[in-house]
């Protein structure tokens, strides 16, 4: 049995789950997600959790036991909780701003870049130097946060760039004859 799939999901007060032929709907007070589920793998309720079985235990039906409980998870969390991924910018000049609900990003290109949030995601910006990406959507989050990164990578001299919180960057040495 899958360690992560054998456990059961609690679905907290103020969270309903729905199940329809091959899909979770899970609603919140945050909002509503939905997913597919793979019809190899078994999702019921029972006394106020979600149990996900499987048919075999073969290889490819243990990983979607484990995968399917855990974007159930991720579901009841970002309807209850939300998530959250914080971008720091580092580098003299760089900077980041709200404009209305976009980002507006200065870091190191001719021009300033703006950043529009798809639904579901909203930006913060505290000070100058630090982002922060809020929705329900676990994996929207991580793709926009990944998205804002892109925009200027943290490069391995100096360490300027955009990162996240806690990220370190592996320095490398400068040229060798200088000085």
């Amino acid at each position: 049995m899958s360690r992560v799939g054998r456990l059961p999901v609690t679905i907290p007060d103020g969270v309903k789950v729905e199940l329809s032929a091959g899909r979770i709907k899970v609603t919140g007070p945050k909002g509503t997600l939905e997913q597919d589920i793979h019809p190899d793998v078994g999702v019921a309720i029972e006394d106020n959790t979600v149990v996900v079985t499987r048919s075999s235990d073969r290889p490819d039906q243990r990983s979607l036991h484990g995968l399917t409980r855990a974007l159930i998870y991720n579901l009841v969390t970002g309807v209850t909780r939300g998530y959250e991924r914080v971008l720091q910018i580092e580098g003299v000049g760089y900077r980041a701003s709200m404009q209305g609900k976009s980002l507006n990003l200065a870091v190191g290109h001719s021009h300033a870049v703006v950043v529009e949030p798809p639904a579901g995601i909203t930006f913060e910006v505290e000070g100058t130097q630090t982002i922060k990406v809020t929705g329900i959507d676990k994996q929207l989050v991580g793709q926009v946060a990944a998205n804002v990164r892109a925009w200027r990578k943290p490069e391995p001299y100096k360490g300027k760039g955009i990162r996240y919180r806690g990220e370190r960057i592996r320095r490398k040495v400068g040229k060798a004859g200088a000085g």
